[in-house]
Formats: structure tokens, C-alpha cells, sequence
């Protein structure tokens, strides 16, 4: 499962407005190589669904993610901050064993 907290609903919902983007585009995300500490984070808005998709919804945002990045991400929560130190969106995620300092990277 993916999650959503309730600051990364709000934040998508405004985009989603902003950018006329319509009920059948969803946030993918997906897990590169690369970064300090091995593995990147990559999120977009997308519509086009492909076939080894696994698809998640919470609080009425559906995520979606390819089967080799469930495997990094699983019971991870999208989240956002945009206080004094606001990062905007960032990923809580528990398989993590280590992030760089910047939080743009992870290892497992």
C-alpha cells in the first residue's frame, strides 16, 4: 500500500485545479538509480496506465507504481511541507535504512 498524508491531498488538489488535470490523472511513482545514497525518488502526474502498474487510493488520490519500485516503496506516505524549511513533497519511507541529508535520496 501507498499513503497519502492529508498536506500532500491538499497540495495535489490545488495543482490538479491549477493545472486543469482531470480525474483520470494520477500521481506515479517510481524509484531510480542514482543519487548519494543509491535510489531516487521520481513522482509526476500521469493518465496512461501500463500493464504491471500497481494501483493504490487514499483519501481520494490514487497512486500509482511500477511492480520494481513497490518492491522500495511499499507502506511509504507521500507528504508536504511548505513552512520556513518547507521541502514540498518528500517521502516517508520505513524500508529505508539510510537518506542522504538533503532527503532527495535513500538506501535500503
Amino acid at each position: 500500500m501507498l499513503f497519502i498524508s492529508d498536506a500532500a491531498k491538499s497540495q495535489i488538489d490545488r495543482i490538479k485545479v491549477k493545472d486543469s488535470l482531470t480525474d483520470q490523472h494520477f500521481i506515479r511513482v517510481s524509484v531510480l538509480a542514482g543519487g548519494c545514497s543509491g535510489f531516487t525518488y521520481d513522482m509526476k502526474f500521469d493518465n496512461e496506465p501500463k500493464p504491471d502498474d500497481q494501483v493504490f487510493e487514499d483519501k481520494g488520490i490514487k497512486l500509482v507504481t511500477d511492480l520494481k519500485s513497490f518492491l522500495y516503496v511499499f507502506n511509504t506516505t507521500l507528504d508536504f511541507s511548505d513552512g520556513l524549511e518547507g521541502k514540498g513533497f518528500y517521502f516517508v519511507n520505513p524500508n529505508a535504512s539510510r537518506t542522504c541529508a538533503c532527503g532527495e535520496s535513500f538506501a535500503v
